[in-house]
């Protein structure tokens, strides 16, 4: 029982990125009718404004270390520290949190800017196209992080306070000794008040809701006097700042390098196509479904019976349901149906 229930977190907390990923491009997907394979890339470059962001909190200088008493020896202090002391110690320790700031305006920019000077150019091009064109963008830009930021993995740590692993088991009646780490679980917090904060703008504001009608039916609403094409362009921002947060957000579990954007890439796109083309909730619920699906085909039992399952569970069950229904589970009727 402890096993299944640890389980069904770790697919939870990997779920919760892939939802968040596929709800950028089912956004962009539902608004401007764009398959972005620059999508995963996004998610890779708000992942480095955490590294980013480190590493400018953590500009140093040499000062004597005045624990060595027989001779002059010099150790490099954050200028943080040397400033603030146990403030600045503080601020570089929440720095993963923090980048948050810096995030939201620069994928924000990145994603209109993109838009902007690219994607609009191929709104009415075949999908072949666009997958080539946003898939040589991901390319350029995870060359631009590998040129900046080195091949290797950047570790990002928690904060210390949450660095630790939560004793989840009492709470929920297993013992003691069932336990998961804090990061992990503000994770999943973070990608479901995420996904709250984006259904409910897009429900229960004008905006929002503006946003939706032009979904269902563009020629109508421009006829009514709304620039749509506009509302459009923010919302692709927003989907790229969505994508960034989430990247951010992931650095203290996986260390980013330039790879990152490809390796979510292909398995959100699944998420999307297996939850809907086009459909919102679909992308959530398949982002769920397919991490917690991954997560138990990871187990060394059901490894023991089906080697490598884990590498192609999503794979197969996405097979399945593009065969039974090729629209998605909770995708349009005529979408992806002809």
């Amino acid at each position: 029982m402890d096993a299944i229930f640890l389980q069904i977190l770790n697919g939870l907390d990997k779920g919760g990125a892939y939802a968040l990923i596929a709800l950028g491009l089912t956004l962009v997907f539902g608004t401007l009718g764009v398959v972005n394979f620059a999508h995963g890339a996004i998610f890779m470059m708000g992942a480095f404004c955490a590294v980013t962001v480190e590493k400018i909190l953590t500009l140093s200088v040499r000062v004597k270390d005045e624990s060595v008493t027989f001779f002059d020896a010099y150790k490099e202090t954050p200028y943080l520290e040397v400033w603030f002391g146990d403030t600045g110690a503080a601020i570089i320790d929440w720095s993963v949190p923090l980048s948050i700031i810096l995030a939201i305006p620069v994928m924000l920019l990145i994603g209109i800017v993109m838009e902007r000077s690219l994607i609009r150019y191929f709104y009415k091009r075949p999908h072949a196209d666009q997958i080539l064109v946003t898939f040589g963008l991901a390319i350029v830009l995870q060359e631009l992080v590998k040129a900046f930021f080195g091949a290797n993995p950047i570790p990002q740590g928690a904060p210390d306070i949450v660095a630790g692993s939560a004793a989840i088991g009492a709470v929920f009646g297993l013992g003691e000794a069932v336990v998961y780490p804090w990061w992990r679980l503000i994770y999943l917090a973070f990608s479901l008040v995420t996904i709250g904060l984006v259904f409910s703008f897009l429900h229960f504001t004008t905006y929002g809701m503006v946003v939706r009608a032009g979904m269902a039916d563009r020629e109508t609403v421009e006829l009514l006097g709304i620039n749509i094409e506009r509302r459009f362009t923010i919302v692709f921002g927003m989907a790229a700042v969505v994508a960034g947060l989430a990247g951010v957000m992931y650095t203290p579990v996986l260390p980013p390098d330039y790879h990152l954007g490809m390796d979510f890439l292909v398995l959100s796109f699944v998420v999307v196509v297996v939850g809907g083309m086009g459909s919102l909730p679909g992308a959530v619920l398949a982002g769920f479904l397919l991490g917690i699906l991954q997560s138990f085909s990871s187990m060394t039992e059901v490894k023991d019976i089906f080697p490598g399952i884990d590498q192609v569970i999503i794979y197969l069950v996405a097979v399945v349901i593009l065969l039974t229904r090729p629209r998605g589970l909770m995708g349009r009727r005529g979408v992806m149906e002809s």
